[in-house]
């Protein structure tokens, strides 16, 4: 962990920019109340309640902690997050008590001073001395920012969580009528604050701003405001929020304008997506929202721009938007153009409280405390099957917390014991499922066999077809050196699949997932080659066409892939959606396999030009 003490404001062209937490305007504000010479510690809270089995008839409710002084990438690792307490259920005796507001209210208060009790000896006067790499460290503790989800948030808030009520948004007073108006001005949102809400609060008048009758323990906690600490999450605002709505306002509005059919082919390409690294394969349907996970929608938002091209005549016209930088204005462009393709198709005409939130006040959040991958509650919801659905399994379901408290206890000190540094070694290429073994002598025939195999894929056969040819040339040097008394003696194994340095798999098989699958590969160009090729960045592109190892009787195996070229289909548009836009060349190598900078994706077009 790195302990920030200075504040690095970047700017550029007089604009600042804000990325880890110690760039935010809560992270200055708060260093200039500590005592001098001490360091602030950012404390970062996640909390859900979550079911114990499939049944549902157990909950419990972890509350994990993390600190923000760690680098966003780092924090967002499952093991940089630490259980910090269960928060008690408390359970009615029927479903007649389960509705009252008097039971709500016990809930409430609970839940609240479960809060005061575990977080208040954050606040002690003297701070804590905090021990790192052999050095103490005087801290103060200070919570920045909560993460959840939407009804948790209104849990630490105690805003009303009815989608009826006047006020369902516990960052500001807007109206429910004013949800979906993108116009607002500032004069007319009033936020909220500790000192308007708790005045509400004392005068018996909280539900005219959709507050409940429970005083909130965060009103009494420094350097915190409670309505702006529950940050909106990335997770259920954009993957779970709007582009579920967008996906199902898109299939209403195209089958209203083109018919079925084009859904019907709509399925039919993301069926054709083959599968890739961390991109869901949806070999079925894409149609069933409501089953999707988050990591679902994630798969579906980096297809389906590519699905929805050239899919009907207008749609050339697409209005795409550029996402690499948040902007006020982008945010603002975006969702003028939700509004106007889908108010009409929204039985609620688009009221929904995480369109007004993410318009009105992503933006002053990620000025309040940095980016918004910094507070997204995906990697904690990981933490559920950990802490809560495989502990339960292991108890006896008597006195569950206690007997997980101490199952988590034990495995921590096995974890402690056994974290001796272990030197790491470089990985060394794994071959798997060897399809061929030919030698020099008889390649020729060998291959023209397999070349009549009329079940072999055309991407191998073609790979075959250019393969000793470009051999020869790749060996023209070894054969230079060559004595001319020496023999030379090569066996050829040709695999399937292999496993690079990095741990991304090389494939060439009809067997993967039912679908056939020649790998895609990133070769980064050396300094001197660049300016030869047109490339991305210095990185070109091929697919792998053979993957073959050579053993030689006087030198080491050689490690090899046959690969044929892509380049830009155009020097003047080279880039659509951002993306590179290629088509094959016929230009074949063979390449060291070590060369190879990465696996990457190519999505074909589905026009019939292509």
């Amino acid at each position: 962990m790195k302990l920030i003490n200075l504040l690095n404001k970047e700017k550029t062209n007089n604009n600042r920019n804000y990325n880890e937490q110690y760039t935010s305007n809560w992270w200055v504000r708060t260093e200039k109340t500590l005592p001098t010479g001490s360091y602030l510690l950012s404390i970062i809270l996640y909390s859900d309640a979550s079911t114990t089995d499939s049944l549902g008839k157990n909950i419990l409710h972890p509350i994990f902690v993390t600190i923000g002084n760690i680098i966003t990438w780092r924090r967002n690792k499952p093991d940089v997050k630490q259980l910090l307490a269960y928060l008690p259920i408390i359970k009615a005796k029927d479903d007649t008590q389960k509705i009252s507001e008097e039971h709500k209210n016990i809930v409430r208060r609970t839940f609240h001073k479960s809060l005061k009790f575990l977080l208040s000896l954050l606040y002690d006067d003297n701070g804590i001395e905090l021990e790192l790499n052999n050095s103490i460290f005087w801290c103060f503790p200070r919570i920045s920012i909560i993460i959840s989800d939407w009804p948790e948030a209104c849990t630490f808030a105690l805003i009303y969580k009815s989608t009826k009520s006047n006020y369902l948004c516990y960052f500001c007073l807007v109206s429910k009528e004013d949800l979906s108006n993108i116009n607002l001005n500032s004069n007319q949102i009033e936020p909220r604050s500790h000192n308007n809400m708790k005045l509400y609060y004392k005068n018996n008048t909280g539900k005219n701003v959709s507050i409940e009758n429970v005083r909130n323990f965060f009103w009494s906690v420094p350097n915190i405001n409670i309505y702006t600490t529950t940050v909106p999450d990335r997770m259920h605002h954009l993957d779970l929020g709007f582009f579920q709505h967008q996906l199902n306002f898109t299939k209403i509005l195209i089958n209203k304008q083109c018919g079925k059919s084009v859904i019907d082919e709509m399925n039919n390409r993301v069926k054709l997506i083959s599968h890739y690294k961390d991109l869901k394969s949806f070999l079925n349907s894409f149609l069933h929202l409501t089953l999707l996970t988050a990591s679902g929608y994630r798969s579906l938002m980096k297809i389906m721009i590519f699905i929805v091209d050239e899919l009907y005549e207008d749609s050339g016209s697409l209005n795409f938007i550029k996402n690499n930088k948040i902007t006020e204005e982008s945010i603002n462009e975006w969702a003028k153009l939700f509004i106007e393709l889908f108010k009409e198709h929204s039985k609620s005409e688009l009221q929904f409280s995480k369109l007004h939130s993410w318009v009105f006040h992503i933006c002053s959040s990620i000025r309040e405390f940095g980016v918004i991958n910094g507070y997204t509650t995906e990697t904690y919801e990981s933490l559920h099957k950990d802490y809560v659905k495989k502990l339960y399994k292991l108890t006896n379901k008597k006195e569950i917390e206690k007997q997980i408290i101490k199952i988590i206890r034990c495995k921590a000190i096995i974890t402690e014991s056994s974290s001796k540094k272990i030197p790491k070694t470089p990985i060394a290429l794994k071959y798997s499922k060897k399809l061929y073994e030919f030698c020099i002598q008889n390649a020729k025939i060998y291959i023209q066999t397999r070349m009549n195999d009329p079940d072999l894929e055309k991407e191998m056969k073609l790979g075959f077809e250019k393969f000793l040819e470009c051999l020869d040339i790749y060996l023209e040097i070894y054969y230079q050196n060559l004595s001319e008394h020496e023999k030379i003696d090569m066996i050829f194994h040709i695999y399937g699949s292999v496993t690079l340095k990095f741990g991304s798999i090389m494939r060439v098989t009809n067997k993967f997932y039912k679908k056939l699958i020649f790998s895609n590969i990133a070769v980064e160009m050396n300094a001197d080659e660049i300016f030869e090729y047109i490339s991305d960045n210095g990185v070109c592109f091929a697919q792998v066409l053979l993957i073959t190892e050579i053993i030689m009787n006087y030198e080491e195996p050689m490690h090899l892939t046959f690969m044929q070229w892509y380049d830009f289909t155009s020097s003047v548009n080279p880039y659509l959606y951002e993306c590179p836009l290629l088509e094959k060349t016929n230009i074949f190598n063979l390449i060291e396999i070590e060369a190879i900078n990465d696996i990457i994706y190519i999505i074909p077009r589905f026009i019939d030009n292509n």
